[in-house]
């Protein structure tokens, strides 16, 4: 009995797994957060401290800022500051109302920074 020949194996194409590997590849690359994150120090949750001296509130809305009710200038929020602070580590309340933005905020907390307040405790 003759038997034909025996088939060729056929070897598996590696092209498609290839192209598959280089597309999650790109995926991937695109889908990363290229960006620098910033901490804001802030005290832990439960730390009490003496309050003392007039209310400092800053209200941070979409359309501008308050401090303890009444209107102010992002500008001018630092020299409305100081005649109620005696020290700069005197504590300054951060509130964010009506959907104001994270960026906001943290514009605020760094222009306050910058003139040397050192106190900021952001409240819900």
């Amino acid at each position: 009995m003759t038997f034909g020949e025996a088939p060729r194996r056929r070897r598996p194409s590696l092209t498609p797994m290839i192209d598959v590997v280089f597309l999650l590849l790109v995926f991937f690359m695109l889908a990363a957060r290229f960006g620098l994150d910033q901490t804001i120090p802030l005290p832990l949750a439960g730390s009490s401290g003496d309050w003392s001296g007039p209310p400092r509130l800053v209200d941070i809305r979409p359309d501008g800022l308050t401090l303890n009710g009444a209107p102010v200038a992002g500008d001018e929020l630092a020299s409305a500051l100081a005649p109620l602070t005696a020290t700069p580590d005197d504590t300054i309340v951060l509130r964010a109302r009506d959907g104001a933005d994270v960026q906001r905020l943290i514009d605020v907390a760094e222009r306050l920074t910058e003139a040397g307040f050192s106190a900021l405790v952001l409240v819900e």
